[in-house]
Protein backbone atom coordinates (compact mmCIF):
# COMPACT_ATOMS: atom_id res chain seq x y z
CA UNK A 1 0.00 0.00 0.00
CA UNK A 2 1.07 3.57 -0.60
CA UNK A 3 2.50 5.75 2.14
CA UNK A 4 1.24 9.08 0.80
CA UNK A 5 -1.25 10.02 -1.97
CA UNK A 6 -1.45 13.45 -3.53
CA UNK A 7 -4.96 14.45 -4.61
CA UNK A 8 -4.75 16.41 -7.87
CA UNK A 9 -8.23 17.86 -7.67
CA UNK A 10 -10.55 20.07 -5.63
CA UNK A 11 -14.06 20.18 -4.21
CA UNK A 12 -16.10 17.19 -3.12
CA UNK A 13 -14.08 14.59 -5.05
CA UNK A 14 -10.84 15.75 -3.40
CA UNK A 15 -12.48 15.43 0.00
CA UNK A 16 -13.86 12.01 -0.97
CA UNK A 17 -10.37 10.76 -1.86
CA UNK A 18 -8.82 12.20 1.32
CA UNK A 19 -11.39 10.36 3.43
CA UNK A 20 -10.73 7.10 1.60
CA UNK A 21 -6.98 7.52 2.18
CA UNK A 22 -7.51 8.16 5.89
CA UNK A 23 -9.59 4.98 6.26
CA UNK A 24 -6.88 3.01 4.45
CA UNK A 25 -4.18 4.42 6.73
CA UNK A 26 -2.62 6.44 3.90
CA UNK A 27 -1.43 10.02 4.36
CA UNK A 28 -2.94 12.59 1.98
CA UNK A 29 -1.65 15.73 0.29
CA UNK A 30 -4.05 18.37 -1.03
CA UNK A 31 -3.14 20.81 -3.76
CA UNK A 32 -5.13 24.00 -4.05
CA UNK A 33 -5.41 27.25 -5.92
CA UNK A 34 -5.43 30.63 -4.21
CA UNK A 35 -9.22 30.66 -4.66
CA UNK A 36 -9.55 27.39 -2.73
CA UNK A 37 -7.50 28.29 0.34
CA UNK A 38 -10.60 27.93 2.55
CA UNK A 39 -11.92 24.78 0.90
CA UNK A 40 -12.62 21.80 3.15
CA UNK A 41 -10.26 19.46 1.30
CA UNK A 42 -7.38 21.78 2.19
CA UNK A 43 -8.37 21.77 5.85
CA UNK A 44 -8.77 18.00 6.18
CA UNK A 45 -5.73 16.75 4.26
CA UNK A 46 -2.58 15.84 6.19
CA UNK A 47 -0.60 18.33 4.08
CA UNK A 48 -1.54 21.03 1.57
CA UNK A 49 0.40 22.84 -1.15
CA UNK A 50 -0.73 25.94 -3.07
CA UNK A 51 -0.11 25.48 -6.80
CA UNK A 52 -1.20 28.80 -8.28
CA UNK A 53 -3.92 31.41 -8.91
CA UNK A 54 -7.65 30.70 -9.10
CA UNK A 55 -8.13 29.93 -12.80
CA UNK A 56 -7.67 26.19 -13.39
CA UNK A 57 -5.32 26.81 -16.34
CA UNK A 58 -2.93 28.40 -13.86
CA UNK A 59 -3.25 25.77 -11.14
CA UNK A 60 -5.12 22.46 -11.42
CA UNK A 61 -4.21 22.05 -15.10
CA UNK A 62 -0.47 22.59 -14.51
CA UNK A 63 1.22 19.15 -14.47
CA UNK A 64 4.62 20.57 -13.53
CA UNK A 65 3.27 22.23 -10.40
CA UNK A 66 1.40 19.11 -9.33
CA UNK A 67 4.46 16.91 -9.85
CA UNK A 68 6.58 19.41 -7.93
CA UNK A 69 4.11 19.30 -5.03
CA UNK A 70 4.26 15.49 -5.05
CA UNK A 71 8.07 15.49 -5.02
CA UNK A 72 8.31 18.13 -2.28
CA UNK A 73 5.92 16.23 -0.01
CA UNK A 74 7.24 12.75 -0.86
CA UNK A 75 3.96 11.44 -2.28
CA UNK A 76 4.34 8.08 -3.98
CA UNK A 77 1.03 8.20 -5.87
CA UNK A 78 -1.37 10.75 -7.39
CA UNK A 79 -5.14 10.39 -7.59
CA UNK A 80 -6.53 12.70 -10.30
CA UNK A 81 -10.23 12.45 -9.36
CA UNK A 82 -12.44 13.44 -12.30
CA UNK A 83 -12.07 16.35 -14.71
CA UNK A 84 -8.86 18.41 -14.89
CA UNK A 85 -5.97 15.99 -15.66
CA UNK A 86 -7.81 12.73 -14.92
CA UNK A 87 -7.88 11.61 -18.58
CA UNK A 88 -4.69 13.31 -19.69
CA UNK A 89 -2.38 10.63 -21.06
CA UNK A 90 0.61 12.95 -21.02
CA UNK A 91 0.12 13.64 -17.31
CA UNK A 92 -0.04 9.89 -16.64
CA UNK A 93 3.26 9.50 -18.53
CA UNK A 94 4.88 12.31 -16.56
CA UNK A 95 3.85 10.62 -13.31
CA UNK A 96 5.42 7.38 -14.48
CA UNK A 97 8.72 8.97 -15.55
CA UNK A 98 8.82 10.83 -12.22
CA UNK A 99 8.52 7.57 -10.29
CA UNK A 100 5.03 8.39 -9.05
CA UNK A 101 2.09 6.00 -9.48
CA UNK A 102 -0.86 7.41 -11.40
CA UNK A 103 -4.04 6.03 -9.81
CA UNK A 104 -5.80 5.09 -13.00
CA UNK A 105 -5.17 3.09 -16.17
CA UNK A 106 -1.98 3.30 -18.22
CA UNK A 107 -1.23 6.28 -20.43
CA UNK A 108 -1.56 4.09 -23.54
CA UNK A 109 -5.06 3.00 -22.57
CA UNK A 110 -6.10 6.55 -21.68
CA UNK A 111 -4.89 7.70 -25.08
CA UNK A 112 -6.58 4.82 -26.90
CA UNK A 113 -9.99 5.26 -25.28
CA UNK A 114 -9.79 9.04 -24.96
CA UNK A 115 -9.72 9.46 -28.72
CA UNK A 116 -13.36 8.79 -29.62
CA UNK A 117 -12.63 7.62 -33.16
CA UNK A 118 -10.04 5.11 -31.92
CA UNK A 119 -12.39 4.02 -29.13
CA UNK A 120 -15.16 3.31 -31.64
CA UNK A 121 -12.77 1.25 -33.76
CA UNK A 122 -11.69 -0.68 -30.66
CA UNK A 123 -15.32 -1.35 -29.77
CA UNK A 124 -16.05 -2.66 -33.28
CA UNK A 125 -12.99 -4.91 -33.19
CA UNK A 126 -14.31 -6.48 -30.00
CA UNK A 127 -17.91 -7.01 -31.04
CA UNK A 128 -19.44 -4.06 -29.18
CA UNK A 129 -22.24 -2.44 -31.23
CA UNK A 130 -21.76 1.15 -32.40
CA UNK A 131 -23.99 3.55 -34.31
CA UNK A 132 -23.26 3.96 -38.05
CA UNK A 133 -20.68 6.68 -38.50
CA UNK A 134 -17.44 7.80 -40.08
CA UNK A 135 -13.76 8.02 -39.44
CA UNK A 136 -12.21 11.44 -38.75
CA UNK A 137 -13.07 13.83 -41.60
CA UNK A 138 -11.30 17.14 -42.10
CA UNK A 139 -13.03 18.52 -45.19
CA UNK A 140 -16.58 19.91 -44.65
CA UNK A 141 -17.71 18.95 -48.17
CA UNK A 142 -16.52 15.38 -47.69
CA UNK A 143 -18.17 15.30 -44.28
CA UNK A 144 -21.48 16.49 -45.75
CA UNK A 145 -21.36 13.76 -48.39
CA UNK A 146 -20.73 11.16 -45.69
CA UNK A 147 -23.58 12.57 -43.59
CA UNK A 148 -25.99 12.14 -46.51
CA UNK A 149 -24.71 8.59 -47.00
CA UNK A 150 -25.30 7.77 -43.31
CA UNK A 151 -28.66 9.54 -43.42
CA UNK A 152 -29.76 12.60 -41.48
CA UNK A 153 -30.00 13.33 -38.63
CA UNK A 154 -26.37 12.88 -37.62
CA UNK A 155 -24.30 13.98 -34.64
CA UNK A 156 -21.09 15.84 -35.41
CA UNK A 157 -18.62 14.93 -32.66
CA UNK A 158 -15.11 16.10 -31.88
CA UNK A 159 -12.79 13.17 -31.34
CA UNK A 160 -11.29 14.93 -28.30
CA UNK A 161 -14.60 16.31 -27.04
CA UNK A 162 -16.31 15.76 -23.72
CA UNK A 163 -18.87 17.22 -21.36
CA UNK A 164 -21.12 18.15 -24.28
CA UNK A 165 -18.45 20.31 -25.94
CA UNK A 166 -17.51 19.75 -29.57
CA UNK A 167 -20.88 18.17 -30.37
CA UNK A 168 -23.58 19.41 -32.77
CA UNK A 169 -26.73 17.58 -33.94
CA UNK A 170 -27.62 18.20 -37.58
CA UNK A 171 -31.09 17.64 -39.05
CA UNK A 172 -30.83 19.71 -42.25
CA UNK A 173 -28.21 19.45 -45.01
CA UNK A 174 -28.05 23.23 -45.48
CA UNK A 175 -26.96 23.67 -41.86
CA UNK A 176 -24.30 20.96 -41.88
CA UNK A 177 -21.18 22.92 -42.84
CA UNK A 178 -21.70 25.70 -40.30
CA UNK A 179 -22.42 23.16 -37.54
CA UNK A 180 -19.38 21.11 -38.53
CA UNK A 181 -17.16 24.20 -38.30
CA UNK A 182 -18.71 25.24 -34.99
CA UNK A 183 -18.06 21.81 -33.44
CA UNK A 184 -14.47 21.84 -34.70
CA UNK A 185 -13.81 25.38 -33.46
CA UNK A 186 -15.24 24.63 -30.02
CA UNK A 187 -13.18 21.47 -29.69
CA UNK A 188 -10.02 23.28 -30.73
CA UNK A 189 -10.66 26.01 -28.17
CA UNK A 190 -11.47 23.57 -25.34
CA UNK A 191 -9.20 20.61 -26.06
CA UNK A 192 -6.59 21.76 -28.57
CA UNK A 193 -7.85 19.27 -31.17
CA UNK A 194 -10.52 20.21 -33.72
CA UNK A 195 -10.81 16.86 -35.53
CA UNK A 196 -14.39 15.63 -35.94
CA UNK A 197 -16.27 12.52 -37.03
CA UNK A 198 -19.93 11.65 -37.58
CA UNK A 199 -22.40 9.33 -35.88
CA UNK A 200 -25.97 8.49 -36.80
CA UNK A 201 -28.19 10.39 -34.37
CA UNK A 202 -30.37 8.00 -32.40
CA UNK A 203 -33.65 9.77 -31.69
CA UNK A 204 -35.05 9.81 -28.13
CA UNK A 205 -32.28 7.56 -26.74
CA UNK A 206 -31.47 6.70 -23.16
CA UNK A 207 -27.98 7.25 -21.74
CA UNK A 208 -26.86 4.16 -19.86
CA UNK A 209 -23.36 3.65 -18.49
CA UNK A 210 -21.70 0.60 -16.98
CA UNK A 211 -19.22 0.82 -14.14
CA UNK A 212 -16.21 -1.41 -14.78
CA UNK A 213 -13.16 -2.15 -12.68
CA UNK A 214 -10.20 -4.47 -13.10
CA UNK A 215 -6.94 -5.30 -11.33
CA UNK A 216 -3.58 -6.79 -12.24
CA UNK A 217 -4.61 -10.22 -10.93
CA UNK A 218 -6.92 -11.15 -13.81
CA UNK A 219 -10.18 -9.81 -12.40
CA UNK A 220 -12.31 -7.92 -14.95
CA UNK A 221 -15.81 -7.11 -13.73
CA UNK A 222 -18.69 -4.71 -14.09
CA UNK A 223 -20.73 -3.34 -11.22
CA UNK A 224 -24.00 -2.77 -12.99
CA UNK A 225 -25.38 0.28 -14.74
CA UNK A 226 -26.42 3.83 -14.08
CA UNK A 227 -29.18 5.66 -15.95
CA UNK A 228 -27.94 9.16 -16.79
CA UNK A 229 -30.67 10.14 -19.25
CA UNK A 230 -31.91 13.07 -17.15
CA UNK A 231 -29.58 15.68 -18.58
CA UNK A 232 -29.54 19.17 -20.04
CA UNK A 233 -27.24 19.92 -22.95
CA UNK A 234 -25.28 16.74 -22.24
CA UNK A 235 -24.78 17.76 -18.60
CA UNK A 236 -26.25 15.22 -16.17
CA UNK A 237 -28.74 16.44 -13.57
CA UNK A 238 -30.06 13.27 -11.92
CA UNK A 239 -28.68 9.71 -12.08
CA UNK A 240 -30.02 6.43 -10.76
CA UNK A 241 -28.99 2.81 -10.28
CA UNK A 242 -30.29 0.47 -11.55
CA UNK A 243 -31.89 1.85 -14.69
CA UNK A 244 -35.70 1.68 -14.78
CA UNK A 245 -35.43 0.94 -18.51
CA UNK A 246 -33.27 -2.17 -18.73
CA UNK A 247 -34.61 -5.69 -18.72
CA UNK A 248 -32.49 -8.43 -17.08
CA UNK A 249 -31.64 -9.75 -20.54
CA UNK A 250 -30.48 -6.34 -21.81
CA UNK A 251 -28.48 -5.77 -18.61
CA UNK A 252 -26.69 -9.09 -19.12
CA UNK A 253 -25.87 -8.30 -22.75
CA UNK A 254 -24.52 -4.84 -21.99
CA UNK A 255 -22.56 -6.04 -18.98
CA UNK A 256 -20.95 -8.83 -21.00
CA UNK A 257 -20.00 -6.40 -23.78
CA UNK A 258 -18.43 -4.06 -21.22
CA UNK A 259 -16.34 -6.80 -19.64
CA UNK A 260 -15.22 -8.11 -23.05
CA UNK A 261 -14.01 -4.64 -23.97
CA UNK A 262 -11.91 -4.04 -20.85
CA UNK A 263 -10.41 -7.52 -21.14
CA UNK A 264 -9.42 -6.84 -24.74
CA UNK A 265 -7.53 -3.65 -23.83
CA UNK A 266 -6.15 -5.11 -20.57
CA UNK A 267 -7.75 -2.31 -18.61
CA UNK A 268 -6.80 -1.76 -14.97
CA UNK A 269 -8.50 0.43 -12.35
CA UNK A 270 -12.02 1.92 -12.48
CA UNK A 271 -13.72 3.18 -15.62
CA UNK A 272 -17.10 3.73 -17.20
CA UNK A 273 -18.42 2.60 -20.57
CA UNK A 274 -21.23 4.77 -21.89
CA UNK A 275 -23.98 3.60 -24.23
CA UNK A 276 -27.02 4.90 -26.03
CA UNK A 277 -30.06 2.66 -25.80
CA UNK A 278 -32.82 3.15 -28.36
CA UNK A 279 -36.31 4.34 -27.49
CA UNK A 280 -37.69 0.79 -27.40
CA UNK A 281 -34.95 -0.38 -25.05
CA UNK A 282 -33.98 -3.17 -27.44
CA UNK A 283 -30.66 -2.05 -28.96
CA UNK A 284 -27.57 -0.46 -27.45
CA UNK A 285 -24.65 1.38 -29.02
CA UNK A 286 -21.21 2.19 -27.63
CA UNK A 287 -20.61 5.94 -27.17
CA UNK A 288 -17.33 6.28 -25.31
CA UNK A 289 -15.28 5.12 -22.36
CA UNK A 290 -14.31 7.39 -19.48
CA UNK A 291 -11.00 6.17 -18.07
CA UNK A 292 -11.57 7.62 -14.59
CA UNK A 293 -14.03 7.69 -11.72
CA UNK A 294 -17.35 9.35 -12.56
CA UNK A 295 -19.19 12.10 -10.67
CA UNK A 296 -22.15 9.74 -10.24
CA UNK A 297 -20.22 6.77 -8.85
CA UNK A 298 -21.95 6.97 -5.41
CA UNK A 299 -25.20 5.46 -6.70
CA UNK A 300 -23.24 2.36 -7.72
CA UNK A 301 -21.52 2.25 -4.34
CA UNK A 302 -24.83 2.41 -2.48
CA UNK A 303 -26.50 -0.36 -4.50
CA UNK A 304 -23.44 -2.59 -4.80
CA UNK A 305 -22.14 -2.07 -1.26
CA UNK A 306 -18.61 -1.09 -2.30
CA UNK A 307 -16.24 1.88 -2.08
CA UNK A 308 -14.82 2.60 -5.49
CA UNK A 309 -12.19 5.15 -4.47
CA UNK A 310 -10.65 2.66 -2.05
CA UNK A 311 -10.69 0.00 -4.77
CA UNK A 312 -8.94 2.40 -7.16
CA UNK A 313 -6.17 2.96 -4.62
CA UNK A 314 -5.81 -0.77 -3.88
CA UNK A 315 -5.63 -1.68 -7.57
CA UNK A 316 -3.01 1.00 -8.27
CA UNK A 317 -0.96 -0.33 -5.36
CA UNK A 318 -0.93 -3.77 -7.01
CA UNK A 319 -3.49 -5.38 -4.73
CA UNK A 320 -6.42 -7.52 -5.79
CA UNK A 321 -9.96 -6.22 -5.84
CA UNK A 322 -11.67 -6.76 -2.48
CA UNK A 323 -13.64 -9.96 -2.01
CA UNK A 324 -16.89 -8.07 -1.38
CA UNK A 325 -16.44 -6.37 -4.79
CA UNK A 326 -15.77 -9.64 -6.59
CA UNK A 327 -18.78 -11.22 -4.88
CA UNK A 328 -21.02 -8.16 -5.05
CA UNK A 329 -24.69 -8.59 -4.12
CA UNK A 330 -26.73 -5.66 -5.47
CA UNK A 331 -29.74 -4.53 -3.53
CA UNK A 332 -32.13 -1.62 -3.47
CA UNK A 333 -32.22 1.52 -5.59
CA UNK A 334 -30.17 4.72 -5.45
CA UNK A 335 -30.71 8.19 -6.94
CA UNK A 336 -28.28 11.11 -7.10
CA UNK A 337 -29.07 14.80 -7.64
CA UNK A 338 -26.19 17.08 -8.59
CA UNK A 339 -26.65 20.28 -6.62
CA UNK A 340 -25.24 23.09 -8.73
CA UNK A 341 -24.76 26.75 -7.90
CA UNK A 342 -26.91 27.84 -10.84
CA UNK A 343 -30.22 29.63 -11.40
CA UNK A 344 -32.37 27.09 -13.29
CA UNK A 345 -34.97 29.76 -14.06
CA UNK A 346 -32.46 32.14 -15.65
CA UNK A 347 -30.86 29.91 -18.29
CA UNK A 348 -28.91 28.03 -15.58
CA UNK A 349 -26.60 30.97 -15.09
CA UNK A 350 -23.81 30.26 -12.56
CA UNK A 351 -24.41 31.68 -9.10
CA UNK A 352 -21.08 32.10 -7.30
CA UNK A 353 -21.04 33.88 -3.95
CA UNK A 354 -20.97 33.37 -0.20
CA UNK A 355 -23.24 30.76 1.36
CA UNK A 356 -24.78 32.39 4.44
CA UNK A 357 -26.54 29.19 5.59
CA UNK A 358 -25.83 25.58 4.72
CA UNK A 359 -28.03 22.84 6.20
CA UNK A 360 -27.76 19.40 4.62
CA UNK A 361 -30.50 16.78 4.93
CA UNK A 362 -30.02 13.55 6.88
CA UNK A 363 -31.87 10.49 8.06
CA UNK A 364 -32.00 6.90 6.86
CA UNK A 365 -30.65 6.31 3.38
CA UNK A 366 -29.41 9.88 2.82
CA UNK A 367 -25.82 10.74 1.86
CA UNK A 368 -24.38 14.16 0.99
CA UNK A 369 -20.97 14.42 -0.68
CA UNK A 370 -19.77 18.02 -0.50
CA UNK A 371 -16.93 20.38 0.43
CA UNK A 372 -19.29 23.25 1.26
CA UNK A 373 -20.23 24.77 4.62
CA UNK A 374 -21.91 27.91 6.01
CA UNK A 375 -19.71 30.90 5.22
CA UNK A 376 -18.02 29.20 2.25
CA UNK A 377 -17.61 31.35 -0.87
CA UNK A 378 -18.28 29.53 -4.14
CA UNK A 379 -15.54 30.72 -6.54
CA UNK A 380 -16.38 31.68 -10.14
CA UNK A 381 -13.57 29.70 -11.75
CA UNK A 382 -14.78 26.10 -11.66
CA UNK A 383 -17.65 23.76 -12.41
CA UNK A 384 -20.76 24.90 -10.56
CA UNK A 385 -21.45 21.62 -8.73
CA UNK A 386 -21.29 22.17 -4.96
CA UNK A 387 -22.77 18.91 -3.67
CA UNK A 388 -24.16 15.51 -4.55
CA UNK A 389 -27.29 14.35 -2.76
CA UNK A 390 -27.60 10.56 -2.84
CA UNK A 391 -30.50 8.56 -1.44
CA UNK A 392 -31.04 4.82 -1.21
CA UNK A 393 -34.22 2.82 -0.74
CA UNK A 394 -35.33 -0.78 -0.87
CA UNK A 395 -37.35 0.06 -4.02
CA UNK A 396 -37.29 2.83 -6.62
CA UNK A 397 -40.54 4.20 -5.23
CA UNK A 398 -39.04 4.49 -1.74
CA UNK A 399 -35.91 6.13 -3.15
CA UNK A 400 -37.98 8.72 -5.05
CA UNK A 401 -40.00 9.56 -1.93
CA UNK A 402 -36.78 9.83 0.09
CA UNK A 403 -35.18 12.13 -2.49
CA UNK A 404 -38.24 14.40 -2.45
CA UNK A 405 -38.02 14.58 1.33
CA UNK A 406 -34.26 15.22 1.32
CA UNK A 407 -34.47 17.97 -1.31
CA UNK A 408 -37.17 19.62 0.78
CA UNK A 409 -34.89 19.61 3.84
CA UNK A 410 -31.86 21.06 2.05
CA UNK A 411 -31.33 24.71 3.00
CA UNK A 412 -28.79 26.79 1.07
CA UNK A 413 -28.98 30.55 1.49
CA UNK A 414 -26.95 33.23 -0.27
CA UNK A 415 -26.82 31.70 -3.75
CA UNK A 416 -29.20 30.15 -6.29
CA UNK A 417 -29.17 26.35 -6.73
CA UNK A 418 -30.78 23.74 -8.96
CA UNK A 419 -32.79 22.22 -6.08
CA UNK A 420 -36.17 23.76 -7.05
CA UNK A 421 -35.81 22.47 -10.61
CA UNK A 422 -34.90 18.98 -9.41
CA UNK A 423 -37.95 19.01 -7.15
CA UNK A 424 -40.11 19.70 -10.21
CA UNK A 425 -38.53 16.76 -12.01
CA UNK A 426 -38.99 14.37 -9.08
CA UNK A 427 -42.68 15.32 -8.90
CA UNK A 428 -43.30 14.76 -12.62
CA UNK A 429 -45.21 11.58 -13.59
CA UNK A 430 -42.67 10.81 -16.34
CA UNK A 431 -39.90 10.47 -13.75
CA UNK A 432 -42.09 8.29 -11.54
CA UNK A 433 -42.76 6.07 -14.55
CA UNK A 434 -39.09 5.99 -15.58
CA UNK A 435 -40.01 6.85 -19.16
CA UNK A 436 -37.68 9.84 -19.64
CA UNK A 437 -34.93 10.01 -22.30
CA UNK A 438 -32.00 12.37 -22.87
CA UNK A 439 -34.24 14.94 -24.58
CA UNK A 440 -36.77 15.08 -21.74
CA UNK A 441 -35.29 18.08 -19.91
CA UNK A 442 -35.06 20.12 -23.10
CA UNK A 443 -38.71 19.45 -23.93
CA UNK A 444 -39.74 20.22 -20.34
CA UNK A 445 -37.92 23.57 -20.41
CA UNK A 446 -39.57 24.44 -23.74
CA UNK A 447 -43.00 23.71 -22.27
CA UNK A 448 -42.22 26.05 -19.37
CA UNK A 449 -40.95 28.77 -21.68
CA UNK A 450 -37.42 28.50 -20.29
Amino acid sequence: MFNKVLVANRGEIALRIIRACRELGVHSVAVYSEADVDSMHVQLADEAVCIGPGPSKDSYLKPDRIIAAAEITGADAIHPGYGFLSENARFAEICETSGIVFIGPSADVIRMMGDKATARATAVANGVPITPGSEIIHDPDEALAKAMEIGLPVMIKATAGGGGRGMRPCFKAEEFKSLFQAASNEAMACFGNGECYLEKLVLNPHHIEFQVIADSHGHFIHLGERDCSMQRRNQKIIEECPSPLLTPEMRERMGAASVNLIKAINYQNAGTIEYLVDEAGENFYFMEMNTRIQVEHPVTEEVMGCELIKEQIRVAAGESLSRHVLEVNPRGHAIECRINAEDPYDKFMPSPGTISLWYAPGGKGVRVDTHVYSGYSVPPYYDSMIAKLIVTGATREIAIARMKRALGEFMIHGIKTTIPFQQEILNHPDFAAGTYDIGWVGRFLEEKGL
